[in-house]
C-alpha cells in the first residue's frame, strides 16, 4: 500500500525534521563506513549545535537531535560538510547503502567495500536519483547473509560465482556478474524513480516486474534470507590476524564523549545496521586497551548481554507523537527474561522497527504487542 503523504519528510543534513526536542539531522554513511576524524567532527558538532546524545540508526547512519535554531542547523550542516560527510547537497538523503559490516576483514564470499564506494559515486552522478524517497535504500551482502534479511528496497547477495538481485528482501531469481552489480542497482533505482507513483518503498508496489524486466533470471524467485538479529560483538579476529572490536551501543544512543574516545583509537570505524560500532584493524595491545577504556563508558562487548536484544524509538520527550518514555521503559526491561528481540515504540507509527522479534507499542497504559506491520 502506497503512502498518501506527498512530501517526503525524511531528514538529512540539510533538510532537518522538526521534533519536540528541536530539529533532527541525519547523516548518511554508505556502508556505515566513517573515518575517526569524521566521527570526532560529528561528536564536536553535536555538542556545539545540538544534543550530545547522538543516535545510531538501523541503516548505519548517525542522527543529531536537539537543534534549537535555524542558525544552529546551518552551522551543523557546514560542520558536516567540512568533515567530508556531505559530498552532494542534491543527493545527500538518498545515499542509503547498507553493507556487510565485516566484509573484507572476516569471512564472506567477496569484499564488497569497493562496490559500496562505486555505488555511492554512481548514485550521486545521476540527477534523476536525487528524487528517490529518503527511505529508499540499497543492501550489499557479501554472501554471509547478514544484511540481505533486513528487507532493503533493492539489494545484491553474492552467491558463489554470481550475484543474486533482491527486491524488498526477496530473491528475484536474477543472477548477474560481479562487474554488473553497480550498473544493475542503478538501473533498478532509475526504474523505481520513474514508475513509483506515490510509492515510497518497493514493498508498496503491487507489481515489481518492471524493475527487473530484461535482466537474466536463472533460478526460482521468492526465497528470503533470515534476518540477523544481533550485531557482531566482542573481540573479533580478522582474517589477517588483526582484531576488530564489536561494541554494542545500548538503545543506539552514542554519547559524543564516547564517540571522541572511539575516534581517538585512530582506526577504521563501521556503524552497523544493528546500532553498534566496529573498530577495525587493531593489534592486540591496542584492542585490549580500548576495551578497558570503553567498557566502563557503557559500550557493550559481551555477546551474551541482554542489551543486544533491546531497541527503542526516540519516544518522549523527544517525539511529540510518543505517549511514553520508551527508552527508559526499555532500559528497565533489560533484566526481564525474554526469548526474542524486543523493540519499544511510543506510537502506532512504530519507527525503526526491525523485521524480526516483537514490537511493543506504548498505549499510555502500558504496552501492547503489534500483530501486523503498519
Amino acid at each position: 500500500m502506497a503512502r498518501t503523504r506527498d512530501q517526503d519528510a525524511c531528514p538529512g543534513a540539510l533538510q532537518v525534521h522538526r521534533a519536540a526536542d528541536g530539529a533532527l539531522a541525519r547523516v548518511r554513511l554508505p556502508g556505515g563506513m566513517i573515518e575517526p576524524s569524521q566521527l570526532e567532527a560529528l561528536a564536536h558538532a553535536a555538542t556545539r549545535f545540538g544534543s550530545p546524545d547522538m543516535e545510531l540508526t538501523s541503516r548505519g547512519n548517525v542522527q543529531i537531535r536537539g537543534i534549537q535554531s535555524d542558525a544552529a542547523a546551518t552551522d551543523l550542516a557546514e560542520a558536516i560538510a567540512a568533515a567530508g560527510l556531505l559530498p552532494s547537497p542534491t543527493h545527500e538523503r538518498v545515499r542509503n547503502i547498507v553493507a556487510s559490516p565485516l566484509s573484507g576483514r572476516l569471512g564472506g564470499c567477496a569484499d564488497v567495500r569497493e562496490w559500496v564506494l562505486e555505488l555511492d559515486d554512481a548514485i550521486r552522478a545521476e540527477p534523476a536519483l536525487a528524487g528517490l524517497p529518503g527511505r529508499f535504500w540499497f543492501a550489499v551482502d557479501d554472501g554471509r547473509g547478514d544484511v540481505s534479511g533486513l528487507g532493503a528496497d533493492v539489494g545484491v547477495h553474492v552467491c558463489g560465482d554470481s550475484v543474486a538481485v533482491l527486491l524488498a528482501g526477496s530473491d528475484t531469481g536474477v543472477r548477474i556478474a560481479s562487474t554488473d552489480v553497480v550498473p544493475t542497482l542503478i538501473a533498478i533505482a532509475h526504474r523505481f524513480a520513474a514508475t513509483r507513483g506515490t510509492a515510497w518503498r518497493v514493498a508498496e508496489l503491487t507489481d515489481t516486474s518492471a524493475l527487473i524486466d530484461g535482466l537474466p533470471s536463472s533460478v526460482e524467485p521468492g526465497d528470503r534470507w533470515e534476518p540477523v538479529t544481533r550485531p557482531p560483538v566482542g573481540w573479533i579476529v580478522q582474517d589477517d590476524g588483526r582484531v576488530a572490536l564489536g561494541a554494542a551501543v545500548p538503545l543506539g544512543v552514542l554519547q559524543a564523549r564516547v564517540a571522541e574516545y572511539l575516534a581517538a583509537i585512530d582506526a577504521p570505524l563501521v556503524i552497523t545496521p544493528w546500532r553498534s560500532v566496529l573498530v577495525c584493524d587493531l593489534d592486540d595491545g591496542v584492542a585490549d586497551a580500548a576495551v578497558r577504556v570503553l567498557a566502563p563508558m557503557g559500550l557493550v562487548f559481551d555477546e551474551n548481554s541482554p542489551w543486544l536484544d533491546l531497541t527503542a524509538c526516540t519516544g518522549s520527550p523527544g517525539c511529540a507523537h510518543s505517549v511514553a518514555d520508551v527508552r527508559a521503559d526499555a532500559a528497565h526491561a533489560v533484566g526481564e527474561p525474554s526469548t526474542t528481540h524486543r523493540h519499544f515504540v511510543g506510537c502506532e507509527r512504530a519507527c525503526g522497527s526491525p523485521p524480526f522479534g516483537e514490537v511493543l507499542i506504548a498505549t499510555g497504559h502500558g504496552y501492547r504487542l503489534r500483530t501486523a506491520s503498519p
